[in-house]
């Protein structure tokens, strides 16, 4: 009987830790600052606990993201994909958190990633349906650029204007 007990307890502690925390956004706007920073103050301390969770750091990317701490929230979730690159939650809410930035090509491969994890019908849903969502937005051109060329020219040109500028202004 003590031995049954024992594992009993053994099993809800484990269970206990394995747990994630309430998830107090339902809606985010019912949520106040104070609890909210109670909220990540909490996960940030049971990420310390158990630092390759992609759960929690998951958790702690779409608590920063509620508290409009992007970079925080950009490296809580690339990191929790970086520990289980299978988790399918991680990776969506990676290219959420890109969608919601508007980097779209960034998002729109995330997305596609999202979607070649999904393991149901909800998930692929949910992937599908923001997959759309960024495409649509795309076509629409509503999305920023992606700086891939160097502004050293241009910069050196204006530069160059101005002190051309401020000489002929002095010969005057």
């Amino acid at each position: 009987m003590t031995a049954e007990l024992t594992l009993t307890q053994q099993a809800q502690a484990q269970e206990a830790i394995l747990r994630l925390p309430p998830v107090p956004w339902r809606d985010p706007h019912t949520v106040s600052p104070t609890d909210l920073k109670k909220y990540i103050g909490e996960l940030e301390r049971a990420c310390e606990q158990r630092p390759h969770s992609a759960d929690l750091r998951t958790c702690l990317g779409m608590a920063y993201a509620m508290n409009f701490d992007v970079y925080k929230s950009m490296d809580a979730l690339e990191f929790a994909v970086s520990c289980e690159p299978e988790h399918f939650f991680a990776q969506y809410k990676l290219a959420e958190l890109n969608y919601r930035l508007r980097a779209l090509i960034k998002a729109e491969r995330e997305t596609l990633k999202a979607l070649d994890l999904a393991t149901n019908y909800f998930e692929a849903g949910l992937a599908r349906r923001q997959l759309a969502e960024i495409r649509k937005l795309m076509r629409e051109g509503t999305q920023k650029p992606e700086w891939t060329k160097s502004l050293r020219g241009p910069a050196l040109l204006l530069v160059v204007m101005t002190v051309f500028l401020c000489f002929m202004v002095t010969l005057k």
